[in-house]
C-alpha cells in the first residue's frame, strides 16, 4: 500500500534535514549543550522545576503541579500508544549519526516523548506562572531541538510532540479550572 502523498513529502523533508545535520561538524560546545538539553529532558529538569514550584510557588503551586502532572501522565500514555501504532524507525536506524553518542530509550521515533513531556510541563507551569513562560518554552524547545540534532528524532516527530504536549498541557489546565 502506497503512503499518502503528504506523508511522503514530510518523510522526504525529514530525511533531507537528518542528512544535513549528520554532515554538520558541530563545535564541541554545541555538542555538549545539545547532550545537556537532551539529558535535561530525561525528567530531572522538570522534577526540579516541580520541586521549586512546590516549595516557593505560593497559592497556585498545587494547581500548577497537579495540572503539569496530569499532562505528563496523559502525554506518556499518548506517546506510548502512538509509537506502537506508527512504528516509525528512528533516524539513526536509517543512517548512522555523525556525532551523537546517546542511545535511544526505545525503538520508535514518532512522536518525540521527550518533547511531549517538555511541553506538557511548560504549558501548565507557564499558565500559572507567566513570568516563567519564556524560560520554560526555551527549555522545552531546546529539548526538542536536541532530539533532532542527536539523530534520535525527525523534525516531524518533534513538531508532533510540541503539538501533543502543548495541547495536553492546555487541556489539563482547562480541566483543572
Amino acid at each position: 500500500m502506497e503512503k499518502d502523498p503528504m506523508i511522503r513529502i514530510i518523510n522526504a523533508g525529514d530525511i533531507r534535514l537528518m542528512r544535513r545535520v549528520n554532515r554538520w561538524h558541530a563545535p564541541m560546545w554545541v555538542r555538549m549543550a545539545v547532550v545537556f538539553a537532551s539529558r535535561a529532558g530525561d525528567g530531572w529538569l522538570w522534577g526540579t522545576i516541580g520541586l521549586v514550584i512546590l516549595l516557593f510557588g505560593g497559592a497556585d503551586r498545587f494547581a500548577a503541579i497537579e495540572s503539569a502532572g496530569a499532562a505528563v501522565l496523559a502525554g506518556f500514555v499518548a506517546f506510548l500508544v502512538l509509537k506502537r501504532i506508527t512504528g516509525r524507525e528512528r533516524p539513526l536506524t536509517v543512517e548512522a549519526h555523525a556525532w551523537a553518542s546517546l542511545l535511544p530509550p526505545d525503538r520508535f521515533s514518532f512522536p518525540s516523548g521527550h518533547t511531549i513531556t517538555a511541553f506538557a510541563v511548560a504549558v501548565p507551569i507557564g499558565w500559572f506562572y507567566p513570568s516563567l513562560l519564556i524560560g520554560l518554552i526555551f527549555c522545552a524547545l531546546s529539548v526538542g531541538a536536541s532530539r533532532i540534532l542527536l539523530g534520535l528524532h525527525y523534525l516531524s516527530d518533534v513538531i508532533a510532540g510540541i503539538a501533543i504536549g502543548a495541547g495536553i498541557g492546555f487541556a489539563a489546565v482547562i480541566i483543572r479550572a
